[in-house]
């Protein structure tokens, strides 16, 4: 019996359990639901509610037709969202520990509008990074952080949408995913690459090899690793001047 319990823990078989908290850490139900919503007492996931406040919902126009219309045109939202999830993503990472990945929900429904899901590399970057943000605010209102269940985005995020054929749009209960533009993900995720060389070229054995060729500070590698750390400046100081994350 335990055996069969364990199997369909957080599938629909389970009747006990919400299967939707289990797999996205939220549930439009929220705290009425008829089924347990199991909150974790430690995982590498994090989970930020309703953070991002995406201008095209939040300053929407009611046309006659009752529809919401956006007065800012795509690139200006993209240009938004993006200095928002460098904001966080950038401050998060320097103060708390390395980013696995980073997601924000691009979805309407209550439970799941704007918030913003991080999993950290190691998992004890987690608790310290919620007890912290929960005294925090960010663009004038307070940051709601908690630990989340979610651990593998593919099961969480809504596979008819990212075929263009969700016939909920932004009320489906699976995660919408907003992207952000290929030059920030670049920017933010290409920084793994480049630590990974920097240590390949900090090893004592690669070491040796360039003291004894003569010729270390004129190889690929540390021509890479010298052009990231100017960069990675001038990223960090962009990062000040747009920052909104604040005690």
């Amino acid at each position: 019996m335990a055996e069969y319990l364990a199997s369909i823990f957080g599938t629909e078989k389970d009747k006990v359990n919400c299967t939707f908290y289990f797999k996205i850490g939220a549930c439009r139900h929220g705290d009425t639901c008829t089924r347990i919503h199991n909150r974790p007492t430690f995982s590498q996931t994090i989970v930020l509610v309703n953070m991002y406040k995406s201008p095209a919902v939040t300053n929407a126009i009611l046309d006659p037709a009752g529809l919401g219309i956006s007065p800012y045109s795509d690139n200006q939202l993209q240009d938004n969202f993006d200095t928002f999830f460098e904001d966080v993503f950038v401050e998060i990472e320097e103060e708390y520990g390395e980013i696995d990945e980073m997601n924000v929900c691009d979805n309407l429904g209550d439970h799941l509008m704007g918030n913003v899901y991080i999993k950290f590399v190691k998992e004890v970057s987690s608790k310290p990074c919620v007890q912290a943000l929960n005294n925090r605010w960010y663009n004038g209102a307070p940051i709601r952080a908690e630990l989340s269940p979610v651990t593998d985005f593919r099961e969480a995020c809504c596979r008819q949408y990212e075929m263009g054929e969700c016939s909920r749009a932004g009320f489906c209960n699976f995660m919408h995913l907003k992207p952000i533009s290929k030059k920030l993900r670049r920017t933010l995720y290409g920084r793994k690459l480049n630590n990974a060389i920097v240590e390949k070229t900090s090893s004592p054995a690669a070491a040796a090899v360039s003291s004894g060729s003569g010729s270390s500070d004129s190889s690929p590698e540390r021509k890479k690793h010298k052009k990231h750390k100017k960069k990675k400046k001038k990223h960090k100081a962009n990062h000040k001047l747009s920052g909104r994350l604040y005690m």
